[in-house]
Formats: C-alpha cells, sequence, structure tokens
C-alpha cells in the first residue's frame, strides 16, 4: 500500500495534517505531487519522510497527475489518494479503508467525510447526506438503484486498486472536476465494486458561497455533459439532487431553521450552474470562463 497527496500551498493546515497523519504513515510510503507552492509544503512533506515531486502549476490536471501517480506507484497494489486539507480523525482511519480490499471483488474503496469544526449547517448536511454512519457496497447490478450515486466515491479519502484501475482505463485526462466518479464508473463498467467504509473518517468541508456553488455546479454539469455515458449507465442526476434538497430542508428545519431561506437561493443557484453547465457547447468561451470554478481548465479550449 502506498499513500498519494496532491498540494499547492497547503498553508497552516498542512502541520496539522502531517501531525496527524504521522503514526499512520509509519513504514508507509507517501508520494507528494505538489504544484509548484509558494510556502513550505513540499519542505514540510520532505521533513516528514514524503517523497516530494514538484511539478509545474500548469501541468497540474485533477485526473492525469493522478494517473501518472498510480504509474509512479507500479509497484504497489493499493493506493490510497487524500488531499491535503482532509484530516485522519485517527491513525487506524487507513487501515478501517484498506480492510475493504480483502474482498477480491472490490476494486476501489472510500471513506466518511466529518465536517470540521467550523462548518456551517449548510455543509454539515452535506457531509452527513452523501457520507452516511453505515458501510454500502455498490456493484455492477446495483446501478439502476443507486442512480449517479453509483459511481460516487471521493479524491479526498480513496483508495483503488491499482491495477484494476489502470485496466479499467484509468483516471481521466482533462476532466474539469470529479475524476473520482469517473474512475468509479469506469470501475463499475469494468464490473468492480465500490465500497463505502463509515469507520474510515476524515475531516473534510467547505464553507462555499453562493457564488461558489454556482461555479461548482456549472463545473459538474460540463462534465456530466462531456462525460454523458455516466449518466447512461447510471441514470439522471436531478433525481437525486431532489433527493438531497428535501434532506436538507429537513436538517435545517430541526438545526438551523434560519438558514432556509438562503438554502432555496442557494440551491436555485446550483441548479441553474448545473443546467447551464450540460448545455455549456452552446455558450461562448469567455462565458464559459467567468461561470467556471475551475477556469484554469479552459485555458486550452478555442
Amino acid at each position: 500500500m502506498a499513500i498519494c497527496v496532491p498540494t499547492l500551498n497547503a498553508g497552516a493546515l498542512w502541520h496539522e495534517w502531517l501531525t496527524r497523519a504521522r503514526p499512520a504513515l509509519a513504514n508507509v510510503p507517501v508520494l507528494v505531487i505538489d504544484s509548484s507552492s509558494d510556502d513550505d509544503t513540499a519542505a514540510l512533506a520532505r521533513q516528514a519522510g514524503c517523497r516530494v515531486e514538484v511539478i509545474a502549476r500548469a501541468d497540474f490536471d485533477h485526473g492525469g497527475t493522478r494517473d501518472w501517480a498510480l504509474h509512479q506507484l507500479a509497484p504497489y497494489e493499493i493506493v490510497v489518494f487524500l488531499t491535503q486539507d482532509a484530516l485522519l480523525t485517527s491513525p487506524e482511519a487507513i487501515d478501517h479503508l484498506l480492510a475493504a480490499f480483502d474482498d477480491p471483488n472490490v476494486g476501489a474503496a472510500y471513506g466518511r467525510q466529518l465536517p470540521h469544526h467550523d462548518a456551517s449547517p449548510i455543509a454539515a448536511h452535506a457531509r452527513l447526506f452523501n457520507y452516511p454512519v453505515r458501510d454500502h457496497r455498490v456493484t455492477p447490478a446495483d446501478m439502476t438503484r443507486w442512480g449517479i450515486k453509483a459511481a460516487f466515491l471521493s479524491n479526498s479519502f480513496a483508495a483503488y486498486r491499482r491495477r484494476a484501475l489502470l485496466d479499467a482505463g484509468g483516471f481521466p485526462h482533462g476532466a474539469i472536476l470529479s475524476e473520482d466518479m469517473v474512475a468509479g464508473a469506469r470501475l463499475l463498467q469494468s464490473g468492480w465494486h465500490l465500497a463505502y467504509c463509515a469507520q474510515a473518517c476524515v475531516q473534510h468541508s467547505h464553507n462555499y458561497s453562493w457564488g461558489q456553488e454556482f461555479r461548482r455546479y456549472f463545473d459538474i454539469g460540463v462534465l456530466h455533459a462531456r462525460e454523458r455515458w455516466i449518466l447512461e449507465m447510471t441514470g439522471n442526476a436531478e433525481r437525486e439532487g431532489q433527493r438531497f434538497v428535501a434532506s436538507e430542508l429537513r436538517y435545517l428545519a430541526r438545526h438551523a431553521p434560519w438558514a432556509i431561506p438562503g438554502a432555496f437561493i442557494r440551491n436555485a443557484l446550483k441548479y441553474l450552474g448545473y443546467r447551464l453547465g450540460r448545455h455549456e457547447r452552446s455558450l461562448p468561451l469567455r462565458l464559459k470562463r467567468r461561470l467556471s470554478m475551475n477556469r484554469g481548465y479552459w485555458a486550452t479550449e478555442r
């Protein structure tokens, strides 16, 4: 087993990341792929005993860089991917995740994400909705029942059977985001199972603004438009969106009723962004750059 962490200016949280991870990383190779950070991210990683590969910032690609890492870590059967802002909650978290691979049918597994202490009610609910308290397994036969969530994984804390993923096509190169979902869909398409491990936990959440939510969902729409085969294989995404909104309203009614009006506006913006993203082929490039969270993605578009 090996671990890979892409980094860029990880900041103050990086020291805590390394401190929490240190007990779990003893005798485990860690590859840090740093996109030419301006701070001491790479230096701290080297001090912690990690192998650090520095790449040009413009060369980073969400899927392509992770695919490159799979080839760099060729001797290892299982590769765990973490992000620089996903904090392990215990040294055993990675062991819980790896236990899923005792089943030879499992091609990938992902852990539970708990909200950071400063998470807003909106951010806290998103983690509770997407990362429940019980384990589950998705098989190719389950895809219709799970819908778009069938291929759900997480680039913040997930492990892959390296050879299985490469044989299935690896991570996508040039994806605007959700390279993990594309990888999960490729594994399901190749007959592998995906496992969710609720005991394998990290803290990870984002307090997105309304504008950030709009841009993020625009990018999700772009991905679904350009990887249309995933929706054809798993089913439409709108049904899951409706389930999310209903769950969010119930959660806010109990915990933060004052946030409900803003949630309606936020969800309307998310849906508008998603629909625009699905129809991005009809939009001018200049507008797409303004609407997107990942504006660098459009640099090679003409």
